[in-house]
């Protein structure tokens, strides 16, 4: 039976990339998105093309049913499920004091709740297997610019330890913290350009390079509970 991997958000950007990088690695897709379903159709055809099994699931992730019902939806098709990867979140400046419920309820929903349930179901469904989160190098630092979206990375990092004892040995846990990978939508070039005073290797790195930590947490199975931090020592500073 082929193996079988869920990836969140996975219609764009770095989750478009793992996606596609799997299928090449010889895993069928479960392709998850919510509203960017032209996005997603491109995607599911170029796997498609490259002889893997592809579906698509259209989940809203801020919503608990959608939440609960997607990996077993998913298992439907991919009895093999094995791999999930909680890619999807939401990114946006907020403070503290003018952070309003609904605004946290978002980021909470999505950056963390959906990943806390999905690992749970995913955990009770399955005999053996791996969980992979993708978080923030800025996880190490109490910066408040963007104050719930690192609040809610801060919260899915000490997740991924925890869950990590928990599940083991049948299911590994692990993580990696993306740096400077893919410019922010919408930014001057000039903000680029600044944006590397914090990186000690002074440059941008590339979706390659989250694709290698993928490899490198997948094919060592002795590891679980750690964090790849690819973002070329931004967390030092």
């Amino acid at each position: 039976m082929k193996k079988a991997a869920l990836i969140t958000g996975s219609a764009k950007r770095i989750g478009k990339a793992i996606a596609i990088h799997l299928a090449e690695s010889g895993f069928d897709i479960a392709l998850h998105y919510n509203t960017s379903k032209a996005d997603a159709k491109k995607v599911l055809k170029e796997i498609k093309d490259k002889g893997q099994n592809c579906v698509l699931f259209q989940f809203d992730l801020t919503n608990t049913k959608d939440i609960l019902f997607l990996i077993n939806k998913v298992k439907q098709s991919f009895p093999s499920l094995s791999l999930l990867i909680n890619n999807a979140s939401i990114f946006a400046e907020s403070s503290f004091l003018k952070s309003d419920i609904a605004f946290f309820e978002n980021h909470f929903n999505i950056n963390f709740k959906a990943p806390f349930f999905l690992s749970q179901s995913f955990a009770k469904s399955i005999k053996k297997g791996h969980i992979i989160n993708l978080l923030d190098t800025n996880i190490t630092r109490d910066r408040t610019k963007y104050f719930i979206y690192n609040l809610t990375k801060k919260m899915l990092s000490e997740f991924t330890k925890m869950a990590a004892a928990e599940l083991a040995p049948d299911i590994r846990v692990n993580a990696i913290a993306p740096g400077r990978i893919i410019p922010p939508l919408n930014k001057e070039k000039e903000y680029l350009k600044h944006s590397l005073d914090s990186v000690p290797l002074e440059k941008w790195g590339s979706i390659q390079n989250i694709l290698q930590s993928i490899d490198f947490l997948c094919e060592n199975d002795y590891l679980t509970g750690q964090c790849i931090f690819a973002g070329g020592g931004d967390h030092l500073r």
